[in-house]
């Protein structure tokens, strides 16, 4: 496990770690957006409808990497 050992009472994650988990809870704030509520909001627009299809594929993917990362840093 990637941490950092401040005092007997105190542990943190190292920045580049914390960074990682971080940046998971945007994405994955943004992938909820975007299939709960951008696609709807596209109405009949096929080519908006296909952008945020396609920005949900490799959203999906960035978060699998994150998780990845994350589990072999704390696992």
């Amino acid at each position: 496990m990637r941490i950092i050992n401040l005092n007997p009472h105190t542990v943190m994650l190292q920045n580049h770690v914390y960074n990682l988990i971080e940046q998971m809870a945007h994405v994955s704030k943004s992938l909820w957006r975007i299939k709960n509520d951008y696609g709807k909001d596209s109405g009949d627009c096929a080519s908006c409808k296909a952008f945020w299809e396609k920005l949900t594929e490799e959203k999906d993917g960035h978060v699998k990497e994150l998780m990845r990362l994350i589990e072999d840093h704390l696992g």
